[in-house]
């Protein structure tokens, strides 16, 4: 019974942070660059600051009807926001939030949660084939472009603190992780903090939605609920890929005073943070300025850091 207990507990807060923590992520990105841009942006939905305009505008979708273009594939149109979403709670699964406390404790959680990101990227080259809209294909395989780009240096840079720590088991990275490790692994960091943002398609790597030029690529034609699925997907997105560079480069829940899961969290949402100030400051890369940035910069990058790793754990 209490195994049972413990197994449902683990599943709660798993939930929770799947359903809770986008929507802080999302309320705090909406006034944060509200304050940043000097917009004032909604105010009225809550008395203070505007706090329920991020309900608000679930209602609203809820409310608005749902439709099928008649020239889409309906099956796969209708499954793809699931396909986008679902991955991430998987990947949560395996993230320990504290020392003691973690979903399921694979021997292979770093190679599972890389895996099942990448599955989550394809919910939107699903949705961008079969919306029968030019711009949904294109920003379809524009998505397909950047997943083929940057899931490399993402798999090389962790890669090196798998070398590292000797482990691939998430818990086990953090266990083995030291302070020194800042210095030792800050461009394995830096690379897979960059090619996370670039597979989530924030911003400045938005080109397979670009507003300006494909309308939302391959969201143009969703509406209602399906289009607040992937609303969250991005969200829950950035979500785990706070809570992975945590793990990995951070230190996860090790640090001073504080239980171990308020360090984590404090982390994640620190991170969080910097996604959201990011998506402020620079512009929308040009396409051909994506690929170089990959191929020319992060790909060698993570390839020093995997040099580096190695000649440190031959001489240490």
């Amino acid at each position: 019974m209490a195994e049972f207990l413990d197994i449902l507990l683990r599943f709660v807060v798993i939930l929770l942070i799947f359903l809770l923590l986008p929507l802080i992520v999302g309320q705090t990105e909406h006034k944060a660059m509200a304050h940043m841009q000097s917009r004032l942006g909604p105010m009225y939905a809550g008395r203070f600051h505007g706090w329920a305009q991020l309900i608000a505008d679930g209602v609203k979708f809820a409310q608005k009807e749902d439709v099928i273009p008649a020239a889409a594939d309906r099956r796969v149109f209708m499954i793809a926001p699931g396909v986008a979403l679902v991955p991430y709670l998987l990947v949560l699964i395996v993230i320990p939030l504290d020392r003691d406390f973690v979903g399921v404790d694979l021997d292979l959680g770093l190679f599972f949660a890389l895996a099942v990101m990448g599955v989550g990227v394809l919910g939107a080259i699903m949705a961008g084939w079969a919306s029968a809209n030019k711009f949904s294909v294109l920003g379809g395989m524009r998505a397909a472009a950047q997943l083929i780009s940057y899931e490399l240096p993402l798999v090389l840079s962790a890669s090196s603190v798998a070398m590292a720590a000797g482990t691939l088991s998430l818990p086990g990275i953090v266990e083995a992780w030291q302070w020194w490790w800042l210095p030792w692994q800050a461009i394995g960091a830096f690379v897979f903090f960059v090619a996370g943002l670039a597979e989530l398609r924030r911003p400045p790597f938005d080109m397979p939605i670009a507003e300006s030029e494909i309308i939302m690529g391959p969201m143009t034609e969703y509406t209602g609920m399906r289009f607040a699925l992937f609303m969250l997907a991005e969200y829950v997105g950035i979500v785990v890929l706070a809570f992975l560079t945590t793990v990995l480069f951070l230190g996860g829940w090790q640090g001073p005073l504080l239980p171990g899961w308020m360090w984590t969290l404090v982390k994640v949402f620190a991170l969080a943070f910097v996604v959201i100030w990011l998506r402020v400051s620079y512009p929308r890369l040009r396409e051909d300025q994506l690929q170089k940035l990959a191929w020319a910069g992060l790909v060698p990058l993570a390839l020093l850091q995997l040099a580096i790793t190695g000649v440190v754990k031959v001489l240490v």
